[in-house]
Parts: structure tokens; C-alpha cells; sequence
């Protein structure tokens, strides 16, 4: 049996656009407590994207998020011995949470550039609606869509 659910952290706003959704970003992109670094990272590709799209910084980031998040995920389920991948709607929150991560890592996992670029590359190329991280978000919904005979296991 669970206990009660955990309560939610009250996240403190980034220094410059004073956004919540920054900040949050600002810890999943952070390695070994360098925040400052961190910041310097994202506000560098903010600039980047904006010099390129001629958009406000929190627009293009927004709509790279909204366009990275997804909307299924397959969540593994033992029953009876087998383990089915099920279905699962993704709330809004968790689904900001998945594509803040999956940018990190695609960004973390490109070599030859510098960080600044390479986020603000894969900022605008999520803004408009293709790279890697959409081609994730595709392949995410893909499998749901392949696994929802099993969506009846669903809690």
C-alpha cells in the first residue's frame, strides 16, 4: 500500500526572464552544482535562437517545449508473468519534465560544437517543428500507438 503523495516543490523563478519553467530548466541542464554555468548556457542559446528567429526568447523555448512534449508514453506493466507496455496519457507538467530532459540529452550527446550552440540549434530546429527530439516525440507516440491493444491493463 502507498503512503500519501509527495507535495509539490514551490520552484524559484531564473534571475533574468523571472520564469519558473526556466529555472526548472536551468537545474535538469546544471552538472555538479554549476548553476552559473548552466545559466550562462541557456541565456547564450536564448540570444543565439533570438538573433536567428527574430522572437522573443520565452516564445521560441515555449513552443520548442510544446512542440518536443508528448502527449502518450508506454509505461511497463507485469501481468500474469508477462510484461506489457501500456499506454499512458502524460500530464501537461510531466510532459514539460520528459522534453526538458530529452533536449538535455540530445544536446549533451551532439560532439563538435560549443554547448550554447548546440542547444540554440536544437531550440530552433524543436521550434520549427523538426530534429531530434521530435523524431523522440514521434517515435514515443509511435510505440503507444503500436501498443494500444494493451491499453485496457491501464489502472
Amino acid at each position: 500500500m502507498r503512503r500519501r503523495r509527495a507535495e509539490k516543490h514551490e520552484r524559484k523563478p531564473d534571475l533574468i526572464y523571472n520564469d519558473r519553467m526556466v529555472g526548472l530548466f536551468v537545474n535538469i541542464l546544471m552538472l555538479e552544482g554549476k548553476k552559473t554555468k548552466a545559466e550562462r548556457i541557456i541565456y547564450g542559446a536564448f540570444d543565439k535562437a533570438q538573433g536567428k528567429l527574430n522572437k522573443e526568447p520565452l516564445e521560441i523555448f515555449y513552443q520548442a517545449l510544446d512542440n518536443i512534449r508528448p502527449q502518450v508514453e508506454v509505461k511497463p506493466r507485469r501481468i500474469g508473468g508477462a510484461t506489457y507496455q501500456i499506454p499512458m496519457e502524460v500530464s501537461r507538467e510531466r510532459g514539460f519534465g520528459i522534453a526538458m530532459r530529452w533536449l538535455r540529452d540530445i544536446v549533451r550527446g551532439k560532439k563538435g560544437k560549443s554547448m550554447v550552440d548546440k542547444l540554440s540549434d536544437e531550440l530552433i530546429s524543436a521550434f520549427n517543428g523538426e530534429g531530434i527530439a521530435i523524431k523522440k516525440r514521434d517515435d514515443t507516440h509511435r510505440m503507444a500507438e503500436a501498443n494500444k491493444a494493451f491499453a485496457h491493463f491501464r489502472r
